[in-house]
């Protein structure tokens, strides 16, 4: 395995992302005449009925990996606890709209990590474990990526299927990152890892479920060819769509295989405030740890 170039010609996983989650969040089970007419990557479109995301505003989806991203970079346990630490840090720092009602309500209602665990019941198979597992991918090893992966799962999504949705959400990122084959044969590798029919193209409106986004995802990374194509090819497929692309564009980042050709004025308006698009690319630098040419993230399972 290889890592390449650590900033894959400037791409930034976090930064593209979070683009895919905002595009992906005007559309998120709208009518599919809607997405039709304003799926065009010409900008950001509000959304129908959820007029308190505003145009440009990413959701649940990126600051739940950034919570990720800034444990690992912390180099802190990897332990349920420092987990929900973490996303109740997330939360409280920079409250918004997006999470599902009760796990809005929940997390307002949390003051800290431990109040988390006691309290939560993670019995969930929904998307919300995969959504959020992406930078766990630039692990170095299959088996610390699976590792660390299911751990964080299990904090809210303590299931079989949420577990291997997030893992698969994890790998599709290691295979890009280490150049492991090519695109079109990522469903497949996927599955010989977390057998879980992955290699089965998606079709169709996608639900709730993380089987479902992360399987819709591996789908289009497959047969994408460009950025642009990848982010309407997610939202083309209706349903939580902001989750599809979320994870689909954060794989892409680092594959040599997807030519970078989002529009500027995606990336220009991309919200910016404290923990925006500024603070997503430092972030970045410092996950990939570019300073050293290396992926500078803790390693050991367990940790």
């Amino acid at each position: 395995m290889r890592a390449g170039d650590p900033d894959r010609r400037g791409r930034r996983l976090l930064v593209e992302s979070a683009v895919g989650d905002a595009y992906g969040a005007g559309f998120e089970y709208a009518d599919p005449a809607f997405v039709a007419a304003h799926n065009t990557l010409r900008g950001y479109a509000q959304h129908p009925r959820h007029l308190g995301i505003r145009p440009g505003a990413y959701t649940d989806d990126t600051q739940m990996t950034l919570a990720i991203a800034e444990l690992l970079v912390a180099g802190d346990p990897w332990t349920p606890l420092e987990l929900a630490n973490r996303f109740v840090a997330a939360f409280h720092r920079d409250p918004r709209e997006g999470y599902a009602g009760r796990f809005y309500d929940f997390l307002r209602s949390v003051h800290d990590g431990a109040e988390f665990l006691r309290r939560i019941r993670p019995d969930s198979d929904k998307s919300g474990a995969a959504m959020r597992a992406t930078p766990i991918g630039l692990l170095p090893t299959v088996d610390d990526v699976l590792h660390h992966a299911a751990v964080q799962a299990a904090v809210t999504h303590d299931t079989p299927a949420g577990i291997a949705s997030a893992q698969a959400a994890a790998l599709a990122v290691h295979y890009c990152h280490y150049e492991l084959g090519p695109l079109a044969k990522l469903p497949q590798w996927v599955d010989s890892h977390v057998p879980n029919g992955w290699s089965r193209p998606w079709r169709g409106k996608v639900g709730s479920k993380g089987r479902m986004s992360v399987g819709a995802a591996l789908t289009a990374l497959s047969t994408s060819g460009t950025m642009s194509d990848l982010l309407r090819t997610c939202v083309a497929f209706t349903g939580d769509v902001d989750t599809v692309a979320t994870i689909a564009l954060a794989a892409a980042a680092r594959s040599p295989e997807i030519t970078q050709d989002l529009p500027a004025v995606l990336l220009a308006n991309l919200e910016n405030g404290t923990y925006g698009r500024d603070y997503l690319a430092r972030l970045n630098g410092e996950l990939l740890g570019r300073e050293h040419g290396r992926v500078g993230l803790a390693t050991k399972p367990g940790q």
